[in-house]
């Protein structure tokens, strides 16, 4: 079968209409990471009807126990489907093991790390390659994470992000208990039995989860922990991030607090940066860590935030318009 791409090979799995939607979806195998057996499924979304002259390329990182279905669902109903039928050129990846990426042969040791050094500089490659456009990016809990440390190390080319925005991202909520060595010891052991960490048994979502990532964030909290690996910390690396930035937390997300994802955002380099709360002091609902983009309310309070982000980020850097509920931090 003939590749997609000139950079790796890519196989097209399937091209299939949903309703008003079309829905392409690529197999990436771009061997540029240590275990060759690592492919990512990847799909775009777009207007069934439309021409091949596509808006804005987007990028949308799903979180932990997840897959492309947190951005639209089987009726086309998301996020993800409300910005391609805006016009957006829409890319949904699933990370290695989830929806349609199959296990790699390293799967329990899986770490962001990998996904940040690895596989979003293909999806980016690859994206940019198709499309022509520099993408905008946005991910929401660990896909923010991720997307923090792609940056951080420098992996993704800033040349290579039009904007990036967090939803739900934070790296600096303390585990008091894994400061004390012996917990954070006996924890990894206990946790090294396991392959990997069930998101239906655990009620967190569809999918499973490496036990190599929760491995690397005990290692992240631990007594001398940082965001990072051994060859580079991500977290002094965000301080040179230059592109347009958007982060919103949520007033009622207890996993990622306010507090922390301001951290993050803090953090963050960029002149070009705004932190929205959602929240009813600003004209909100209180939202939680998943109801922030996937609700009804969310349809009608967040997802035009979004929209109006990716058309035109310097805009809203800006003061809000008169009537526009106003976030903090800006």
């Amino acid at each position: 079968m003939q590749s997609s791409s000139t950079l790796f090979p890519v196989a097209l799995l399937s091209a299939e209409r949903r309703g008003d939607l079309s829905e392409d979806v690529y197999r990436l195998k771009a061997g540029n990471s240590p275990d060759r057996t690592v492919e990512l499924a990847l799909t775009r979304l777009g207007m069934a009807d439309q021409s091949e002259v596509r808006g804005a390329p987007v990028i949308l990182l799903h979180g932990s126990f997840s897959n492309r279905r947190f951005w639209f669902s089987p009726r086309g109903i998301g996020l993800g489907a409300t910005l391609a039928r805006a016009g957006f050129d829409v890319w949904i990846p699933e990370m290695r093991g989830h929806g349609l990426s199959p296990r790699n042969r390293d799967y329990r040791h899986n770490r962001v790390a990998d996904y940040a050094r690895y596989d979003l500089p293909a999806i980016a490659a690859f994206v940019c390659e198709v499309s022509g456009r520099t993408p905008h990016w946005l991910g929401h809990s660990l896909g923010g994470t991720t997307l923090a440390a792609a940056l951080g190390g420098a992996y993704l080319a800033q040349e290579q992000v039009a904007s990036a925005a967090f939803f739900g991202t934070q790296v600096s909520r303390t585990y008091w208990p894994l400061k004390i060595p012996l917990v954070e010891w006996g924890g990894r052991l206990l946790l090294k039995r396991f392959a990997h960490l069930s998101g239906s048994r655990l009620k967190r979502g569809p999918e499973d989860e490496p036990i190599g990532l929760a491995l690397e964030s005990m290692r992240w909290f631990g007594l001398f922990g940082r965001f990072g690996d051994k060859q580079s910390d991500w977290w002094a690396g965000l301080a040179e991030v230059r592109v347009p930035v958007l982060a919103v937390a949520g007033a009622g997300d207890h996993q990622d607090p306010v507090w922390a994802c301001r951290k993050l955002f803090e953090q963050i380099g960029s002149e070009h940066k705004r932190f929205v709360r959602l929240g009813r002091e600003e004209g909100f609902d209180n939202f939680g860590h998943v109801d922030m983009l996937v609700s009804k309310p969310a349809q009608a309070q967040v997802w035009p935030l979004v929209e109006r982000w990716l058309s035109d980020p310097q805009a809203m850097l800006a003061p809000a318009e008169t009537g526009d509920p106003q976030p903090v931090g800006v």
